[in-house]
């Protein structure tokens, strides 16, 4: 019975297996039922083998190399240890084999082993084969996989140019950033990795059920890696940058056919901004009141691609949120916000052009007085007055719309107390104190839709 694997992702440099015995050791020989096949699902350094041996796998084999096969049983053991034995020499020179032998693999599982660094020179071409061991019986040998060992990084780091952004200056910005990476001289140079930041995703190998690798073409990802149109060759990028202004560096690093880097190169260059603007239909927009506001491109990005989409930004409202809107076909577009943070609101707003260019943001932003306003005939703001046992009026007085009742408390250890506004959308309440010196009244207002604005202290002294 097979028994399925929970898959997970392994560095092609992954340290050396276990359960390992160099050539000579023995292996308890017991009775086999049916033939002893080779292994299959071979695999060195992670990766398909190559059967062919004028396309050998290009690996790095610095600590060893791991090569693996799930081992040819196909009836019972009759108790039987199980092991994969491999054996590897240059293709130069096939009298000197070195054999390693995985004891103990489990019948229908990847049975890795680590070929000894010592035995793999680099710049040196090498086949590799394995067969299945059930105590004294062994199967046939594989076929020979080919492996080119190159433990060398590309000689030179690679070299970057732009056709449309100069290095070390300031650029108007509006259109993809077109790169030629090269090899620099360095002949072996497979590909390149490339980021808007100092560091690259590593090469990784997800293992599936049964412990089979599931090697993928590492060019594939496209968002960081692009292969040579040639072995030491170059290639082209058109990327648009990670933020629409300002310094920036792409950072790359050439790959040689075992996934070698080279040396980091960096291009440096700057955008000026293409942020677009944005126009309220009043100069300061009432607090919670429905207010259109205009967004209009940079006229340079409008001119070079024009603007298909608007992304806005609320922040500092009751619901901060973040929409799309498209844009007309002059690239302006409106959108309708009722603003109504207590303090103020910001809106932060980029573009999108039709060839993908993302502008830096657009800021606007307006501030709020929410609290209300309070006084008292008997009892002034920062002063003092009155007496114990002395009533005193306290009229609060909204600083927005539609306030339909006030909520207070004194000295913030009292019960808070709501009293309705009127139809001016006042309120005053009448308050008499049990104890002179120092005192506070906290006071917020409610909107008829349920928002509790923003909170007043009102301080004062009792005679």
């Amino acid at each position: 019975m097979l028994f399925g694997a929970r898959p997970r992702t392994v560095l092609a440099s992954l340290g050396a297996a276990l359960g390992l015995t160099l050539a000579g050791a023995a292996i308890p020989a017991h009775a086999v039922d049916g033939t002893l096949t080779p292994p299959t699902h071979l695999f060195n350094g992670y990766r398909h083998c190559a059967t062919d041996a004028d396309r050998p796998s290009y690996l790095s084999a610095r600590e060893g190399l791991v090569v693996e096969g799930i081992p040819g049983v196909t009836e019972n053991t009759g108790g039987s240890r199980v092991g994969v034995r491999y054996q590897v020499w240059p293709v130069a020179d096939p009298s000197k084999t070195t054999t390693v032998t995985r004891e103990h693999a489990t019948p229908g599982f990847e049975a890795p082993a680590t070929l000894p660094a010592g035995a793999l020179a680099d710049g040196q071409s090498y086949a590799w084969q394995a067969q299945t061991v059930v105590g004294g019986a062994v199967s046939d040998w594989s076929a020979p996989c080919y492996v080119a060992v190159d433990n060398s990084r590309p000689a030179k780091a690679p070299t970057i140019t732009s056709s449309n952004y100069a290095a070390g200056t300031w650029n108007e910005g509006g259109e993809p950033v077109e790169f030629t990476l090269g090899g620099n001289g360095a002949a072996d140079v497979e590909g390149f990795v490339f980021s808007w930041q100092q560091g690259f995703p590593v090469i990784g190998t997800t293992i599936g059920d049964y412990g089979i690798p599931q090697p993928v073409d590492p060019y594939a990802d496209t968002k960081y890696r692009v292969r040579a149109d040639t072995l030491g060759g170059s290639a082209t990028l058109s990327l648009v940058p990670p933020t629409g202004s300002g310094p920036m560096t792409l950072w790359v690093r050439s790959l040689d056919r075992a996934y070698n880097g080279s040396e980091i190169a960096r291009y440096d260059f700057s955008i000026r901004s293409t942020a677009p603007s944005i126009s309220p239909a009043v100069p300061e927009p009432e607090f919670g009141q429905p207010t259109e506001f205009t967004l209009r491109p940079d006229p340079g990005l409008q001119a070079k691609s024009p603007v298909v989409s608007y992304s806005v930004e609320t922040i500092g409202g009751q619901s901060d949120r973040t929409f799309d809107i498209t844009a007309r076909a002059d690239g302006t577009a409106a959108v309708e916000l009722a603003l109504d943070g207590l303090y103020g609101e910001s809106l932060l707003v980029t573009s999108k052009s039709a060839n993908g260019w993302v502008s830096d943001r657009a800021w606007w932003g307006v501030s709020y007085d929410t609290a209300p306003s309070v006084s008292s005939d008997i009892y002034p703001e920062d002063g003092s007055g009155g007496g114990v046992g002395v009533p005193g009026t306290f009229t609060f007085t909204p600083k927005v719309k539609d306030v339909v009742s006030y909520t207070y408390t004194f000295n913030n250890g009292d019960p808070e107390v709501t009293v309705p506004a009127g139809a001016d959308h006042n309120a005053s309440i009448e308050w008499t104190p049990t104890t002179d010196g120092w005192h506070d009244l906290t006071v917020y207002a409610t909107t008829r839709s349920g928002l509790q604005l923003a909170p007043y202290d009102y301080f004062f002294t009792v005679n």
